[in-house]
């Protein structure tokens, strides 16, 4: 006999805060609307990959003055 079950939601262990776009940066934008955009529709894990991709961008360090 098969036995059909409700899908579990589960959150993540950890929440993790999101990265914050760098301003003036093209790809962070990009990712920043993908992001926007996956959170409207619930789908976690493009907004997840958008975050590690974020977080990964490289970007010139700044010298504080």
């Amino acid at each position: 006999m098969t036995h059909i079950c409700r899908t579990v939601q589960l959150k993540d262990p950890v929440p993790v805060p999101e990265p914050d776009p760098v301003p003036g940066c093209d790809v962070c934008a990009a990712l920043a609307g993908q992001r926007a955009a996956a959170h409207g529709i619930g789908d976690m894990s493009t907004v997840i990959d958008c975050n590690i991709e974020m977080g990964r961008h490289p970007h010139p360090k700044r010298e504080d003055r």
